[in-house]
């Protein structure tokens, strides 16, 4: 018998053997759902900051978690869900209207201070604020986005308020602080981006000031 008839049933021995042996079962490692979670979350606020809510799929942001789409939509039931979700996220913790800030002797300064810091020259715009800018132009975007900001933002700073029309009041705020992040921050009006800081808050705080104490 030539060595190579001898090798060729050495492997079909080995070969019946594989066949007749039993696979190894492996036990599918345990998922943490906290920490899957978080790291949906967290691909989806990168992306939503990136693009936003139009400019994104679901299968790109599972990519980034490293998960498959039908688990994102296990965990948050669709690409709306998981958007009002980094959304509220972005809310939870305010830099402006904190509870500290709102319980001050003189709250308008405390809120312009803080926004003025925000959009000092070469920071990084809010990732909250970057996801409502991209995100405005999709209708269902807005109506999520607007939803969310009188849950949290819009609701606090009104129980904040005392007087007449705290609601309308604290809509302009509100609208106060987005449209000084767009002109300084985003379009950089001269006029706002080369200004001393302390000439900007004194201006905001006389603003923020008749907002919160009322007229």
């Amino acid at each position: 018998m030539c060595i190579l008839d001898r090798m060729s049933k050495v492997y079909s021995r080995k070969l019946v053997r594989r066949k007749g042996a039993k696979r190894a079962v492996v036990a599918p490692r345990p998922r943490n759902a906290e920490v899957t979670r978080a790291a949906i979350l967290a691909s989806a606020r990168r992306a939503f900051v990136k693009a936003g809510y139009d400019g994104v799929g679901v299968r790109e942001i599972a990519g980034g978690a490293g998960v498959t789409a039908m688990l994102v939509n296990r965990y948050f039931g669709s690409k709306e869900g998981l958007f009002a979700e980094v959304v509220a996220e972005t809310m939870a913790a305010p830099l402006i209207l904190t509870r500290e800030t709102l319980d001050s002797d003189n709250p308008g300064a405390a809120m312009a201070a803080a926004l003025v810091e925000i959009t000092r020259s070469g920071g990084t715009p809010l990732d909250g604020f970057q996801i409502m800018l991209r995100s405005a132009a999709s209708k269902r975007a807005a109506e999520i986005a607007r939803e969310q900001i009188e849950r949290h933002h819009h609701r606090a700073l009104t129980a904040a308020l005392r007087g007449e029309l705290t609601a309308e009041r604290a809509a302009v705020a509100l609208a106060l602080v987005a449209g000084f992040q767009v002109m300084r921050q985003m379009i950089g009006l001269s006029s706002l981006a080369a200004a001393e800081p302390e000439a900007l808050a004194t201006i905001l705080a006389r603003l923020f000031q008749d907002l919160v104490k009322g007229f």
